[in-house]
């Protein structure tokens, strides 16, 4: 009889979502980058080009942070129905957004030292070869960028759209092609026009824009792993559906990210009639965010115990 209830409320507490598609488009992308970089560095090192120096180096940080990308699949992977994690691997992914956020950051910080440098101590520049192969990186951008791109539009699962790995690795490379874009039109202008100094404050602007970038993605994942609660308003509507039945009374509620698109609720209710949990589960069946519920139901025996509204 035990085994029989126990089989009825035991489920899974695995909310990892495994993306294979995007760690092979990633390992894609990861190499073409890597090609890509040491041409650029040494091209930007041989020419004089800063713009073409910070894409370069820009490349660089971007490798490493493919390089996470692509070990946090594997060890999502790998260890997806491992009982050492709680509720599976989902947070991992995110783990891997949020550090390749900080690299971003990195990049923009580099860039704009180097770029003032450059202002203030300027040096010659070798613009028809600089713009060769700034050009160059731009096309392997749009390359890398294009398979990416594609995965998002065409993958239906709701997890998949959650997939802040594959969203950094994507920053990643549009932010390459920024710097790509920005270093051609500073050479062009510094051939055709005599605008040298355009060169290093095209540095600048890549890495403010950058900044933003890696700012906007520090705070799609830093709430994740902070375990930050669903939004004030649907956690209210949670309230309203279990208090519109009965004489419910929500004691304390607690609802947190277990996954990328998953998330967890802990439910203490207070009642004069109480009921079997699962029928206040089955009152929250259509709040689809719940992967997991968790339900305290505490009866009243008098007014005292009371939860006012």
């Amino acid at each position: 009889m035990h085994k029989q209830t126990l089989a009825t409320l035991q489920h899974s507490h695995d909310f990892t979502a495994i993306h294979e598609h995007g760690e092979k488009r990633t390992l894609q992308v990861l190499v073409l980058t890597a090609v890509t970089m040491v041409v650029e560095i040494a091209a930007g090192t041989i020419y004089g080009s800063m713009a073409l120096l910070a894409d370069g180096w820009h490349m660089g940080t971007h490798v490493a942070a493919f390089l996470i990308t692509i070990f946090a699949y594997h060890y999502t992977r790998k260890h997806a129905h491992s009982p050492e994690f709680t509720f599976g691997t989902g947070k991992v992914s995110v783990l891997g957004g949020f550090a390749s956020a900080v690299a971003l950051a990195v990049v923009a910080l580099v860039m704009l030292a180097e770029s003032v440098h450059r202002i203030l101590h300027p040096q010659p520049i070798s613009f028809n070869e600089a713009i060769a192969v700034a050009v160059l990186g731009l096309a392997i951008n749009i390359i890398s960028a294009l398979p990416l791109q594609d995965h998002h539009d065409h993958d239906h699962d709701e997890h998949q759209h959650h997939d802040h790995n594959l969203k950094a690795a994507h920053m990643h490379v549009l932010a390459d092609a920024l710097t790509s874009v920005l270093a051609i039109i500073a050479l062009i202008a510094g051939k055709f026009f005599g605008w040298y100094q355009l060169d290093p404050v095209m540095g600048i602007v890549g890495a403010v824009v950058i900044s933003r970038w890696s700012y906007t993605l520090i705070q799609e994942t830093s709430p994740i792993l902070l375990d930050g609660s669903i939004a004030e308003d649907y956690q209210e509507a949670i309230r309203q559906r279990l208090e519109s039945a009965d004489d419910n009374r929500i004691a304390d509620i607690h609802v947190w990210r277990v996954g990328p698109a998953d998330y967890a609720a802990i439910i203490s209710l207070v009642t004069h009639y109480p009921q079997n949990p699962d029928h206040y589960k089955k009152m929250l069946a259509d709040f689809s965010k719940l992967s997991h519920i968790t339900m305290e139901i505490n009866q009243c025996s008098g007014e005292s115990c009371s939860v006012p509204r």
